[in-house]
């Protein structure tokens, strides 16, 4: 084989194992929860899931309010929303025991994960997923906190909504009834 031939299979099988890696389904990933504990996704299988960036100290915060009436009014039907407070944009507290504090306020019951990076080199292979290969024009970079995924049950993002996109917005609960029996 050509050396030119050699060094494009080379480029190929890096590709592939890229993209191999980083599965087809948030449902096959692992991330620590909030305490600290690897949790693997698969718990939500054949679950609708809702992923938002979280920040304690963000204009967007009082969409906690939103995000856990949404999850009651769906979660009998296979809906999770998957919180992920992030600091990436200096708006959220240091520690664990600090953002479980202040989302106790907003009387949070959905799932809460351990400060995660959203964003740039060092994000969460959470938000790897989520941004590659989310539909075609909503792929890429986190811009703010409360960023929304919608994932179907498969574990594949179907809809992005930006951060001002309230979590009730008729647009938001729309695209959820559809993923929902």
């Amino acid at each position: 084989m050509k050396k030119e031939h050699m060094r494009w299979l080379g480029w190929a099988v890096l590709l592939w194992a890229s993209v191999a890696s980083a599965g087809n389904s948030l449902y096959q990933l692992q991330a620590p929860d909030i305490d600290g504990e690897a949790l693997d996704l698969s718990r939500y299988q054949g679950q609708v899931a809702l992923v938002v960036n979280t920040a304690s100290m963000c204009g967007y915060t009082p969409q906690y309010k939103e995000l856990e009436a949404l999850y009651r009014r769906y979660r009998d039907r296979g809906f999770t929303v998957l919180a992920f407070p992030s600091n990436d944009f200096n708006q959220e507290f240091d520690s664990a025991e600090q953002i479980k504090e202040f989302c106790e306020g907003y009387q949070v019951t959905f799932p809460l994960f351990a400060s995660t990076n959203v964003r740039g080199s060092g994000k969460h292979e959470v938000y790897r997923y989520l941004t590659e290969a989310s539909p075609s024009g909503q792929r890429g970079e986190v811009r703010w906190n409360f960023e929304k995924f919608l994932v179907n049950r498969e574990g594949q993002p179907v809809m992005r909504f930006g951060s001002a996109m309230r979590p009730l917005h008729p647009q938001v609960t729309s695209e959820l009834e559809k993923l929902l029996p």
